[in-house]
């Protein structure tokens, strides 16, 4: 396994990472839209004492399938086909106000050996600190309909259908972050950018996605598929060519080369090549 792929349980056992993302991201728990302007995406914020806890580090995969998940999820489908489905995850009922959401993309080098699974500790995580969460599952490198760009269709789809869906749950459908991990992450960070940009065509403001985080996610594809472990190898395949043979191709996919949801907080994975390449394209600082 790689070492990008095998350091997404260093990021689902540091929940007070997590949290913080979304509070300096402006999706609080309780608060009211206090977002901060797209100019100042809390480049110098810490996390609260409340929220410091030992990290864990080099957590092997196993562990993080093995974590007891009491909450499943509510298995809702956004689409047709078998995958095109999600689980939504509520917390206890408060009488203060409606809990924001969540839309997670989990990770795992587009590929469809690694599905929604290894997303539940977390989804369970963030909904016992307060959070609604919609867990994805979309067509991968394997499936029909997955690769690009079916994979980053099915994302927008899965979204479109939170916000116009969700109410009914009770989910505060004006107070939405979407987080994603590594190649989750690039599928996240480009639905983030499409849908600011359709709001923006249309004149309306991108209300409903306050902010997108990337949790080491992959945002220059060209630099990244020349990397030889197992995930790097794979973008050819999730792309349906290499960077020599369709670079435009790559470019269109790489986060780093459009314009970011206005809101947009990364946090890298450490040294690397998936560390490196998220400091290209992105006037955010990196946390």
């Amino acid at each position: 396994m790689s070492a990008e792929f095998s350091s997404l349980p260093h990021c689902f056992s540091k929940k007070n990472t997590v949290l913080w993302l979304l509070r300096i991201a402006g999706v609080g728990l309780l608060s009211a839209c206090a977002a901060l302007p797209p100019a100042q995406l809390a480049t110098d914020a810490k996390p609260s004492a409340a929220l410091s806890v030992t990290p864990l580090y080099n957590v092997s995969f196993n562990s993080v399938l093995a974590l007891p998940v009491k909450n499943q999820g509510m298995k809702l489908a956004y689409g047709k086909a078998a995958l095109q489905f999600g689980l939504l995850s509520l917390p206890e009922a408060s009488a203060d106000a409606k809990p924001p959401l969540v839309i997670f993309v989990h990770g795992g080098c587009w590929l469809n050996a690694y599905d929604i699974g290894h997303s539940k500790a977390l989804s369970q995580a963030l909904t016992e600190a307060g959070y609604a969460v919609w867990s994805l599952e979309y067509r991968r490198v394997g499936d029909e309909g997955g690769g690009w760009p079916g994979s980053l269709n099915d994302i927008v789809q899965g979204i479109d259908y939170a916000q116009a869906q969700f109410e009914q749950y009770g989910v505060d459908v004006n107070r939405i972050a979407l987080m994603g991990h590594s190649a989750g992450g690039q599928l996240a960070l480009l639905a983030g950018e499409k849908l600011a940009g359709e709001k923006l065509a249309a004149g309306k403001k991108a209300q409903q996605v306050q902010a997108v985080i990337g949790l080491a996610a992959i945002t220059d594809m060209a630099s990244y598929s020349l990397g030889t472990n197992s995930c790097q190898t794979a973008t050819a395949k999730f792309m349906g060519a290499t960077v020599q043979q369709a670079p435009e191709l790559y470019q269109q996919a790489s986060p780093s080369q459009g314009k970011a949801h206005p809101k947009t907080v990364l946090r890298a994975a450490g040294a690397g090549r998936a560390g490196q390449a998220m400091e290209s394209g992105f006037n955010t600082k990196l946390e």
